[in-house]
C-alpha cells in the first residue's frame, strides 16, 4: 500500500515502503520518531538532537543551520525530516535534486504539531500501534484541556524573549506565541513584526517598505527594553533555548518598573517545551499551563 503524506510545503510525498534509512535535521522530530517506537530507522541526526540519550550514539551531520551535504548523502539516507525554518533551503534542495525524499515541516500552532506528529506515525505506517494512538490522543486531550481551560480565565500578560542580545521576541504567527495562548498567557508582542533594517526594528530609523522586504520572515522582532516596560507583561518567561537564559539575564528583567519584576514573576524555564514540537507538545502542553496558572496566584 502507498502512503500518500502532504508535507508543510505543500508538496505530496510518497512512500511505497516504510522508510528505513532516516536522517533527522530537527531535534525535536528525532526525539518525535523515538517516542513512536521508530528510532532503529534513524542514521544521522545533527549536533543539537540531543534527546533521547542514546542518540547521541548516532553519527551527525553538522548543526541544524550548516548540516553538511556530503555528511547527510553519505549515510545513504531514503527520507530526510527537515524543518522550513531551522534549516536551510539550499541544502534541503540540494538532497531532494539528489534523489532523496524531504519532508519538511513548519508548525506554527500547538495543533499544527499533533498533526505533524500524526503524520510522521503515518509515514512510518504505526498509527495503529496502541501506544502510538494513545500518544496522540493525549496530546489532543492535552489541547482540549488547556483550550477549555483558557476560556474561563482571563489571559495573563507574558513576555517570551528567545535571545538577549539582540533581545528578541516572537510574533503571534510562531509555534512558540500559540503555545502561550493556549496555555492561557498573552504574548505582550503578538502584534510586533519584525522591522529592516535593524536601526527601525529599535526605532531609530524608517522601516523598508513591505512590498520590499522580499519575503523576509518578520515573526522575530528585535525589540527594547523600553518596549517591554511599555508592554507590562505580568510574567517573563526565560528559556533555556534558543538563547541560554540565566540569571543575569534575568536581573535585568527584574530591574525592571513592569508587573512581573514587582509580583516576582521573571521564571527561567524549559525552552523545550515552548519549542519542540511533536510528542514533546504533548506533556509540554500541560507543564507551560500549570507555569503560567502558578503566577496568577502572585499580587
Amino acid at each position: 500500500m502507498i502512503v500518500k503524506v502532504r508535507d508543510d510545503r505543500g508538496r505530496e510525498l510518497l512512500f511505497g515502503a516504510t522508510p528505513q534509512r532516516v536522517v533527522s535535521l530537527v531535534p525535536s522530530d528525532t526525539l518525535s520518531v523515538y517516542e513512536l517506537g521508530c528510532g532503529s530507522v534513524l542514521v544521522g541526526r545533527t549536533d543539537y538532537c540531543e534527546l533521547p540519550e542514546s542518540v547521541k550514539t548516532l553519527p551527525s551531520v553538522g548543526g541544524t543551520k550548516d548540516a553538511r551535504f556530503e555528511a547527510v548523502m553519505d549515510l545513504a539516507p531514503d527520507l530526510v525530516i527537515a524543518n522550513q525554518e531551522e534549516n536551510t533551503r539550499a541544502l534541503l534542495e540540494q538532497v531532494a535534486q539528489a534523489g532523496v525524499r524531504v519532508f519538511v515541516a513548519f508548525p506554527k500552532r500547538a495543533a499544527d504539531a499533533l498533526a505533524h506528529l500524526a503524520r510522521l506515525a503515518r509515514i512510518f505506517r504505526v498509527e495503529r500501534d496502541v501506544a502510538v494512538r494513545e500518544l496522540v490522543r493525549r496530546g489532543y486531550q492535552a489541547l482540549r484541556a488547556s483550550e477549555s481551560e483558557r476560556a474561563t480565565k482571563r489571559p495573563l500578560r507574558v513576555f517570551c524573549p528567545i535571545w538577549m542580545d539582540p533581545l528578541m521576541t516572537v510574533h503571534s504567527s510562531t509555534y512558540i506565541s500559540d503555545v502561550l495562548a493556549v496555555s492561557g498567557g498573552a504574548n505582550v508582542f503578538a502584534d510586533r513584526e519584525r522591522r529592516y533594517p535593524l536601526a527601525a526594528d529599535l526605532g531609530r530609523a524608517r522601516p523598508v517598505p513591505e512590498e520590499d522586504l522580499a519575503g523576509r520572515d518578520v515573526r522575530y522582532p528585535r525589540v527594547t527594553l523600553d518596549e517591554v516596560v511599555e508592554r507590562n507583561p505580568e510574567l517573563v518567561l526565560l528559556p533555556s533555548e534558543p538563547h541560554p537564559f540565566t540569571d543575569i539575564d534575568a536581573e535585568v528583567f527584574r530591574r525592571l518598573p513592569i508587573d512581573a519584576a514587582s509580583r516576582g514573576a521573571i521564571v527561567l524555564t524549559d525552552g523545550k517545551d515552548l519549542s519542540w514540537y511533536g510528542s514533546r507538545t504533548v506533556d509540554a502542553l500541560p507543564r507551560v499551563r500549570a507555569l503560567i496558572d502558578a503566577h496568577r496566584l502572585y499580587s
